[in-house]
């Protein structure tokens, strides 16, 4: 298919109307888009109190097609009822992502036991009671919890707290898999693992790097925002080892002009190798310090450690720095001029730098780069690393973490009166590793898709197959409930977020806490998430306890809770009765007093890792992705209209490298990875840095090792290395 020359733009405004009729005609589906609940997609922090449409700074119809994708398959028609009759495991297995997403809504609970070929209907009453009598005959270290960032703050923090009464610490959630990285750098940097920035601040700067990401595809309100600060003269690099077409070009649908005639994004676009951005960082900030356009006064006043960076950055020599970033020196040195002239700006990264080895170090080099001229610490400037599924941040502010922050675990035991475990808690790649192993019995997943999440398909589908019991809430079908199962799997159907009976709330990347209203079922039999959490707490604890979860069915009950124990959340006690959204304190750095130790940043010392293949031809660093028509392991469209791409089963390559290989466009090859191979891969040319690669996720997790970064423990879902045979 023909790749478009722009993001966004008609083909946005035909897949709008598309959709509308799909979801039973345009006034249905705006009236669903507009209701008072947090967009059910990026953490952007579209909706809430101010409607589907409207951002936290109070702009208006901030829509875009990842709102409607989810709205859509929210409002899908059930799943046939001789659905899984006609299909047995073998066949259901051959489905793509994108069919068992679209073959309907989840309404009744569905079981699968040790002799089963297929799934089958049960009630509600006996799926329950399978569930406890579970629980209540496993040991509780041999089970582990799982949550995805499309859960509320309220499922969340209860489940968190059964578990903990239940008595284990395996409780975690999706940013293992995706921001981790973030929240260990950014912390030992300066001293919070969140955005240093809110929404104004954004809107203000001058300058944006954004690094690692392509927010074009994955957050398009974002683009929209990127491209108000071109057309007032400020700037916007974009670091990327791919040209992605919506990060030169996006025409803004609800402007008349850009639609029109397109708005830019970008005004540098730079190629480095997958994994460079360390030696890039490195090169810029050594331009810096050679000019002398850092903020020493600052630096002097509040960091600490600047001698052994400044020592460092000197001593690394212009070759490593090419040869591992692949950026020339005057590119570099054009960067560092930009930075050196802006008065705001705002470092902004995704993915592209947390799914590394040294994942946490990337984070940490970027953290560098802004305190060499005290952008942190200051209004319209600072870090803002860009969080994917819309609650993915709030799920670990209420607690869903194998670790409690000292503070929370004080507050806990003293509100409820009762002690919790002390035993050490396992990530999410652990809690994989101790199945496989046989040491892990249950796994009870709120949301997501733990199976396609991971690295290494075929170890993560032998991990979940040793497990007695696999519980999935979920709204719709997706990889993890035909491959990524157990002994017995059960899937259990929830509400989605805008049919809950009682209002939730959602934590945006800005830290910003949104309300959601809830509003009417669109089918009978799915249920609130905290019912069924509830429920099965209240059962399984039945010898009574420190807390009563009968009560716990009800929200504000929790979030009182909330309130008591998670510091900065005070006012969620307080939001059912005020209405009022609010910013969480001690996280926005708007005054150069951080949250440290000592009070001041850090700087580290983030050694130049090695990008080159050991000069192979046939070897590529490849880098896994989500395409235009996708959120996560959700694939809404097996097309990438902004690559321009029409099926998934593909591999990217620069020019140069397919002929270098004696390649043709087209051509089938079997791309090998450290973890297995796939075949019949079809070669397609790309704007991608050469000697790189590029394939979709989580099709090309089979071929990715479980190599994590030691520190946040995130897979390296970039940087792996390849081989193509053809």
């Amino acid at each position: 298919m023909k790749k478009v020359k722009s993001g966004g733009g008609w083909p946005a405004v035909r897949y709008a109307w598309r959709r509308a009729r799909e979801a039973g005609g345009l006034l249905r589906f705006t009236k669903a888009l507009s209701t008072k609940n947090t967009c059910k997609t990026c953490a952007l922090g579209m909706g809430g109190q101010r409607g589907g449409m409207v951002d936290e700074a109070g702009h208006r119809f901030e829509v875009c097609k990842k709102s409607m994708q989810a709205m859509a398959a929210d409002m899908q028609d059930r799943v046939p009822l001789d659905f899984f009759a006609s299909r047995t495991f073998a066949g259901l297995a051959r489905l793509t992502p994108n069919e068992l997403e679209h073959a309907g809504r989840l309404v009744e609970p569905y079981y699968a036991g040790p002799n089963d070929d297929t799934y089958r209907a049960i009630s509600w009453s006996d799926a329950l009671t399978k569930v406890v009598d579970k629980l209540k005959t496993t040991a509780p270290d041999e089970t582990f919890f799982y949550a995805s960032g499309r859960s509320s703050n309220e499922a969340a923090f209860l489940l968190s707290l059964f578990t903990r009464i239940f008595g284990t610490n395996n409780v975690n959630n999706c940013s293992y898999y995706c921001h981790q990285a973030s929240g260990v750098g950014l912390t030992s940097s300066v001293g919070t693992g969140t955005a240093t920035v809110v929404l104004d601040d954004l809107y203000a700067s001058d300058l944006v790097f954004l690094i690692g990401g392509n927010p074009a595809s994955n957050h398009p309100r974002l683009v929209k925002i990127l491209a108000d600060i071109r057309k007032r003269g400020g700037d916007v690099i974009v670091i990327n080892p791919v040209v992605e077409t919506g990060l030169v070009k996006f025409a803004v649908p609800s402007r008349v002009g850009s639609l029109l005639f397109g708005s830019s994004v970008a005004s540098e676009y730079v190629q480095p190798h997958i994994g460079g951005d360390i030696a890039l960082l490195t090169g810029i900030a050594k331009v810096v310090d050679a000019r002398g356009t850092v903020n020493q006064t600052f630096i002097d006043n509040h960091t600490e450690n600047w001698t052994a960076f400044r020592d460092h950055i000197r001593s690394v020599p212009w070759s490593t720095i090419h040869a591992s970033s692949g950026v020339s020196r005057d590119v570099i040195e054009r960067l560092a001029n930009r930075y050196a002239r802006a008065d705001n700006v705002v470092f902004s990264w995704a993915m592209g730098i947390t799914h590394h080895a040294h994942g946490s170090d990337n984070v940490r080099a970027i953290a560098n780069l802004a305190l060499m001229r005290g952008m942190v610490g200051k209004r319209h400037a600072g870090l803002m690393p860009i969080r994917g599924h819309s609650n993915v941040q709030g799920v670990g502010s209420v607690g869903f973490t194998p670790k409690l922050k000292a503070a929370v675990l004080q507050r806990v035991e003293e509100h409820f009166k009762a002690r919790l475990p002390t035993t050490e808690g396992l990530d999410t790649m652990a809690c994989m590793e101790a199945s496989a192993e046989g040491r892990m019995r249950f796994a009870l997943c709120l949301g997501g898709n733990l199976y396609a999440s991971n690295p290494d398909s075929a170890f993560a589908a032998k991990a979940m197959s040793r497990l007695d019991m696999v519980v999935y809430l979920s709204t719709t079908l997706n990889q993890g409930h035909v491959i990524g199962r157990g002994r017995e799997s059960l899937i259990l159907p929830v509400l989605a977020r805008d049919e809950e009976p009682q209002p939730t709330t959602q934590e945006s990347m800005f830290n910003y806490v949104r309300l959601s209203d809830g509003g009417p079922r669109r089918h009978d039999g799915p249920r609130s998430e905290v019912s069924v959490l509830a429920n099965i707490a209240r059962r399984v604890l039945d010898h009574g306890g420190p807390i009563d979860f009968k009560a716990m069915e009800q929200h504000h009950t929790i979030r009182s809770a909330i309130a008591a124990v998670i510091p900065g959340y005070e006012k969620i006690g307080e939001i059912d009765s005020t209405r009022e959204e609010f910013q969480i304190d001690g996280r926005t750095l708007h005054a150069p007093t951080f949250p440290t130790p000592t009070g001041r940043a850090m700087f580290h010392v983030t050694p130049v890792p090695a990008t080159q293949v050991n000069g192979d031809e046939n070897r590529f660093h490849l880098m896994t992705v989500r395409s235009e028509g996708q959120f996560n392991t959700v694939v809404y469209e097996e097309e990438d209209l902004y690559r321009g791409q029409e099926r998934r089963d593909v591999i990217l390559l620069n020019r140069d490298d397919i002929r270098r290989l004696g390649l043709s466009i087209d051509d089938r090859v079997t791309v090998r990875g450290d973890a297995g191979a796939l075949h019949d891969i079809l070669v397609r040319e790309f704007a991608i840095k050469a000697g790189n690669a590029l394939m979709y996720y989580p099709e090309a997790n089979v071929l990715l090792s479980r190599h994590v970064d030691p520190e946040s423990r995130t897979p390296a879902f970039k940087g792996a290395t390849v081989t193509i045979e053809k």
